[in-house]
């Protein structure tokens, strides 16, 4: 694709953001989020594990903005932190699914033949147990743990990348520059590197963006369980574990942690539904036909 093409794609996808306000405020609270979350060390009022026994389950006010728990810790400080951890599993856990499964889906779909079969059936049989459930063997096997969470959530959802690499892969391959640079002699790796990965970067964006999601929801459900983040380090999902025998006298224990999650999820869910319109080559001619329409 020439400069001038690059250029105009480069504008399009902008003014598709621009365009799309729902798209743009998820990114901009996932700004946010990742703002505090970098800065949770700083931004944190209490200390995460600071007791104030005579404070215990305290309503918000102005010097606990989000209450207290049970042991009279400051809810707001903890999220803060939590945030932060949840993150970092999340990010950790994907990239490592990003790295192993887009590894596996390119070269099964390059290359083809018993290779495609044999990696391809791997992940059929993963594919077959829940998400869940198999994080929750990993961890069972392994031990509960935060290192463990990560490497349990990147296996769960390594099959995925593996699958929208390699269908990505299996369209691009067919195309007119790829078989030129084979006829020419080039390289495979050079050929995926040049042609392949750029072109299918569009749908693992996307679903880098969903998975991010996920995988904050599955560590907090495996903190939920006692299998994830342990003690004293905060988790939401721990939080909301320990909020069950407080529902009635101190809503804030739940209620915080909780909107903390949905709040991020839906966020990732939003921009990933929003960059799947801005990288989708269809979406972008037709919010130009619709702007050259109102221009009219």
């Amino acid at each position: 694709m020439s400069a001038d093409g690059d250029r105009d794609t480069r504008v399009a996808v902008w003014r598709l953001l621009l365009g799309n306000p729902v798209t743009a405020a998820s990114a901009a609270v996932l700004a946010v989020i990742v703002f505090v979350a970098l800065g949770a060390d700083w931004l944190a009022p209490y200390g995460v594990n600071d007791v104030d026994v005579p404070n215990a389950l305290q309503p918000p006010t102005g010097a606990h903005w989000f209450g207290t728990d049970e042991l009279g810790r400051d809810v707001l400080s903890r999220v803060l932190v939590a945030i932060q951890a949840s993150l970092r599993v999340a990010v950790v856990s994907v990239a490592f699914a990003v790295i192993v499964g887009v590894t596996v889906g390119v070269v099964s779909g390059y290359l083809g033949g018993w290779l495609d079969t044999v990696f391809m059936r791997i992940v059929d049989v993963m594919f077959a147990f829940p998400v869940l459930i198999l994080a929750l063997a990993v961890v069972a096997i392994l031990g509960p743990g935060v290192t463990t969470t990560m490497l349990a959530i990147g296996i769960v959802y390594t099959p995925i990348f593996a699958r929208v690499a390699r269908g990505s892969t299996l369209s691009v391959r067919t195309e007119p520059y790829v078989a030129a640079s084979q006829s020419m002699g080039t390289g495979s790796g050079y050929i995926l590197a040049r042609h392949i990965l750029p072109n299918i970067a569009g749908p693992l964006v996307v679903q880098t963006s969903l998975s991010l999601a996920f995988a904050i929801l599955a560590e907090a459900a495996l903190s939920f369980l006692g299998l994830g983040i342990q003690p004293p380090e905060p988790s939401l999902g721990r939080m909301i574990f320990d909020s069950q025998g407080f529902v009635t006298l101190a809503w804030w224990m739940a209620v915080v942690p909780g909107a903390a999650i949905v709040v991020t999820v839906l966020a990732f869910n939003l921009l990933g539904d929003g960059l799947r319109d801005m990288l989708d080559p269809k979406q972008r001619t037709l919010a130009e036909a619709r702007r050259k329409g109102m221009q009219q």
